[in-house]
């Protein structure tokens, strides 16, 4: 999952992104409101978890622009407003969600497996296909009972290919949902995961490669 975290705060916007990265989320982060609306129109994010005071940009104007050019994008409003009409008003400005600081990360990440369910097409809590589960909440991977020990990004590529139910998905789809903006689109990132995912699940091989165009399990 691709999550946009803009905060203007750094220790607390770091924070966030380095549990989230921990995690298996692809995160970028933006300072400010113009920032956070530039982000939000260039890449496919699931989820933008938004600082309600942002400088530059008002985090309600950034709610009301991307609720109405992105109404598949989810938000998750963050603020240390925690007074009934602050709720109200934020969900009334497009809102999915809203969390009021000092926040637990656990809740907050909860909350934001939550709303990537709700993105696109309805699908179950825990992905699987054949004798393969995943469970992004728990992140917790098996194949045929046994735990598969994989790293963030392994785990995310193998998220992207179980939620595509068998259809292909190319490099660059892969590079847009599990890594950040900082990626370079040339690199072989891609394929270099593969490798020790493929290893990791061992025989018979699940993931095959479609030649000229992607992946698929």
């Amino acid at each position: 999952m691709r999550v946009l975290v803009a905060e203007d705060h750094p220790r607390v916007a770091d924070a966030l992104a380095r549990g989230l990265r921990r995690d298996g989320f692809a995160v970028d982060l933006a300072p400010d409101g113009d920032q956070a609306l530039f982000k939000a129109r260039v890449h496919p994010y699931d989820v933008v978890v938004l600082d309600r005071d942002l400088p530059r940009l008002h985090g309600d104007d950034v709610c009301r622009t991307l609720n109405a050019e992105q109404p598949a994008t989810k938000i998750l409003m963050l603020t240390a407003a925690a007074a009934l009409e602050d709720l109200v008003d934020g969900l009334a400005l497009g809102a999915d969600d809203y969390v009021t600081k000092p926040f637990r990360y656990a809740e907050l990440r909860a909350r934001i497996d939550a709303l990537g369910r709700r993105t696109g097409d309805v699908r179950p809590t825990v992905l699987r296909r054949g004798d393969l589960e995943l469970d992004p909440a728990r992140h917790v991977a098996r194949r045929a009972g046994r735990d598969l020990d994989l790293s963030p990004k392994e785990f995310g590529v193998l998220q992207v290919l179980l939620a595509a139910e068998g259809a292909t998905v190319t490099a660059e789809q892969l590079l847009e949902r599990v890594w950040d903006e900082n990626v370079d689109p040339f690199t072989n990132s891609v394929r270099m995961v593969l490798v020790t995912l493929r290893r990791k699940l061992g025989e018979p091989a699940l993931i095959e490669t479609v030649r000229g165009v992607g992946y698929r399990l």
